[in-house]
């Protein structure tokens, strides 16, 4: 008997870290989960795929660098898709990264595309919403909307790597972020983005252990 296979669905908005989608697509799709992607991506998310990765054409092997069975792409546009019913069911929702318009669009309740719409979907189905939010500095209104979703059960999750691993490289930031995401839908992972008491598990020979 095959085991059973989960959805998850995960957006793409403008706002620049293109990385942290691309890893957390990797991971999700190649994962111990048996989760099945649905992917939507704005249209300045495709600009963003483009300018930081080098990514026209959103395939599984352009994203993750593999073919991918348990991956669908869906239109931005296409309400009528999977995602925007309620009785599609999912294992929640990530949008990664998330731009202040996306937030913003979220919070007033707004479901004029797909990414807003399943968002609405996800929250009224109490089902997890993160919001990988990735803008700087907040004004009053981001405040205002992250506590607005925040109050109707979305989860934020800004992203902001933590140092206390001691990183190396741009990767060791980036796994720091999708961990932390991996962790809030209770996702199996091999990422060393864990504290660990006063030592991590990234000590290497001639490395500083973190210290608070």
């Amino acid at each position: 008997m095959s085991r059973h296979v989960s959805n998850i669905v995960v957006a793409v908005t403008g706002a620049s870290g293109a990385m942290y989608a691309r890893r957390l697509l990797q991971l999700l799709a190649g994962g111990e989960a048996r989760l099945h992607v649905h992917l939507i991506i704005s249209p300045h998310g495709e600009k963003l795929l483009a300018d930081e990765l080098g990514v026209r054409d959103a395939t599984p092997e352009a994203l993750i660098g593999a073919p991918a069975r348990r991956f669908t792409r869906h239109p931005y546009d296409d309400v009528g898709a999977e995602p925007a019913s309620g009785s599609f069911p999912t294992v929640g929702m990530v949008v990664c990264p998330c731009s202040s318009n996306t937030l913003g669009a979220i919070a007033s309740g707004l479901g004029d595309n797909l990414i807003t719409r399943a968002a609405q979907v996800t929250l009224k189905e109490r089902r997890r919403l993160v919001l990988v939010h990735r803008e700087t500095p907040l004004s009053e209104i981001d405040l205002r909307n992250m506590l607005r979703i925040t109050r109707a059960g979305g989860i934020i999750c800004p992203a902001e790597p933590a140092f206390y691993m001691m990183p190396r490289t741009i990767d060791d930031l980036v796994d720091s972020v999708v961990g932390r995401v991996l962790d809030l839908f209770h996702l199996p992972h091999e990422l060393h983005t864990r504290w660990a008491g006063g030592t991590t598990s990234w000590n290497l020979p001639g490395r500083k252990t973190a210290s608070r």
